[in-house]
């Protein structure tokens, strides 16, 4: 690097360029992606939790009840005052309604996540000049900005967890500078961002108790962590629903108190854990390669520093154990939102060995860091997380799926003509990718769902449905994965709706109404067309 460029960057507005290069970076991504109708369901459970948070409805999610076991194992249909804490208690979200009520829109959420883990950064930098001078302040927050455990997630829907690195980073930051009623404000913050952030909380705990640079405040934040984990998931979420006992801690640790089990308790999980050490060890062991390369994958931005830093492996080592006891195929990718959970450790971890050997910040380091950081965004980046880069890498090679931004933003305008034909009012039934721009009503859910259970109790088909048949066939996906447009043709075949619009492959239905010949001819053929498509 020349070195008029290696002064620039030195300057004290350096970080801060770096910080605005990340911000627009995402915010310009996420909203190509959301624009081109690549933002998925969660997108839409989000927006829809804020617009009913914003009506006075707290929590609530015809979204969210899609996906519960009242629907998907008691077989009941989704209802529109169904409270999503009992899938994840996340009251932090409500620290950001005043922002969304500026503007409500899926759009508003797409900045307030772009804005959210640049703000991490910037306070991820304060925090490191507490200790380190201002050029190695500056190599950790670009490695922030270029790891892939932030830009991966940053790349994707909405979720809680984006506001994970500046609560943590600036809690820290206010314990370092003892300003305690902030640090304490910050920790419950960061407790109130999900259920299980309690585990990455008690982490940084363990941490203070075992250096004993704050081993009071340590115990405290160790015994506060647990209970709040305890009681939210024992107590609190319960009296929303059992959708926790009943399928994300059966589905996520069954294999820690028995694979078998219908319901279970974080206590049960747990007492499982400690009652049975070989059954633990197994687990641990099961996936070796992968949990390397995770782990890999998360030094890779510092330089691997973080291996080498004793309080980066005690933070780090309870919400990494998480990350390995979850039977889930996703629970170790670093471009899911997950993994942000154990961004705050290792960067901890990180600054507190460069406090001990500021000395080595050599050329021959510095240019190796580069190098580092460099693979750690161009990895992420031929990763494509969420797709987001499908308009430049094919999505599959054989068989080849790619489909050029022209043709994407050909089809975008299709979408948009279709979509302003259904009320504000209305209830609709929407396919995976038309959830979001459709979710800042009362009564949604994702095709082939296509009832709702209203305020009165009662339940009613939905009022329009709208399916995205072109998404389907450009990208190939198999027909039982495509959630069946069988059941669209059964909709259309059987009366109860009538097609008023189909363009470009997109299907708009309208309840009682009567579909034209015209179209009915057109439908006829597009069916048998994905039918053929998708014979095994």
């Amino acid at each position: 690097m020349p070195r008029k460029w290696i002064q620039h960057l030195r300057q004290p507005y350096a970080p801060y360029a770096v910080a605005v290069t990340f911000f627009i970076a995402i915010l310009s991504l996420l909203l190509l992606r959301y624009s081109t109708f690549f933002a998925t369901y969660d997108q839409g459970i989000f927006n829809q939790v804020y617009w009913n948070s914003l009506h006075g409805r707290f929590f609530e999610s015809s979204l969210s009840s899609g996906l519960s076991v009242a629907v998907r194992l008691d077989g009941d249909v989704p209802s529109v005052f169904y409270h999503r804490l009992g899938q994840h208690f996340t009251p932090a979200l409500v620290v950001w309604l005043p922002i969304y009520a500026l503007a409500p829109s899926p759009v508003t959420l797409i900045f307030l996540q772009a804005l959210l883990l640049t703000a991490g950064g910037i306070v991820l930098y304060f925090l490191a000049r507490h200790w380190l001078e201002p050029r190695l302040a500056w190599w950790i927050t670009t490695s922030y900005y270029g790891a892939g455990a932030v830009i991966g997630p940053a790349l994707g829907n909405f979720h809680d967890a984006v506001q994970l690195p500046l609560f943590l980073f600036g809690a820290v930051l206010s314990l370092e500078k003892r300003r305690w009623w902030l640090f304490w404000a910050l920790i419950f913050l960061t407790l109130m961002i999900r259920e299980d952030t309690g585990i990455v909380v008690f982490g940084l705990g363990v941490y203070w108790l075992l250096s004993r640079r704050f081993p009071w405040v340590g115990l405290a934040v160790c015994a506060l962590s647990f209970l709040y984990v305890v009681l939210v998931t024992n107590v609190a979420m319960p009296l929303f629903s059992d959708d926790l006992s009943r399928r994300f801690l059966p589905g996520y640790f069954g294999q820690v108190v028995g694979d078998d089990i219908e319901a279970a308790s974080t206590l049960d999980i747990l007492k499982g854990i400690l009652t049975n050490p070989l059954q633990l060890l197994t687990i641990l062991g099961r996936r070796p390669l992968r949990i390397l390369l995770y782990i890999l994958g998360h030094w890779l931005p510092l330089g691997f520093v973080p291996a080498m830093s004793w309080p980066a492996w005690v933070m780090v080592m309870f919400p990494l154990g998480q990350r390995i006891l979850q039977n889930s195929n996703i629970a170790l990718l670093l471009n899911v939102r997950y993994a942000i959970n154990l961004v705050p450790a290792i960067f901890y971890g990180a600054i507190l060995w460069w406090r001990q050997h500021q000395d080595r910040l050599n050329q021959r380091w510095q240019s190796f860091w580069r190098w580092c950081i460099g693979v750690s965004v161009a990895l992420i980046i031929l990763a494509n997380p969420n797709q987001t880069f499908s308009w430049i890498l094919p999505d599959s090679v054989q068989p080849w799926v790619w489909v050029p931004l022209q043709q994407r933003w050909q089809h975008r305008s299709a979408i948009q003509a279709l979509i302003k034909q259904i009320p504000n009012d209305a209830t609709v039934a929407a396919t995976n990718q038309l959830v979001p721009p459709l979710s800042s009503r009362r009564g949604i859910v994702r095709f082939p769902q296509y009832q709702l259970r209203l305020d009165n109790r009662q339940i009613a088909a939905v009022d329009y449905i709208i399916t995205d048949l072109w998404y389907w066939r450009r990208f190939n996906i198999p027909l039982k994965n495509a959630w069946d447009i069988r059941q669209l043709h059964e909709r259309i075949t059987s009366g109860e709706y009538g097609i008023i619009e189909l363009q470009d492959e997109i299907v708009l239905l309208k309840k009682g109404e009567t579909t034209p010949p015209s179209l009915q001819t057109q439908w006829q053929a597009l069916y048998q067309k994905l039918l053929a498509l998708w014979q095994p």
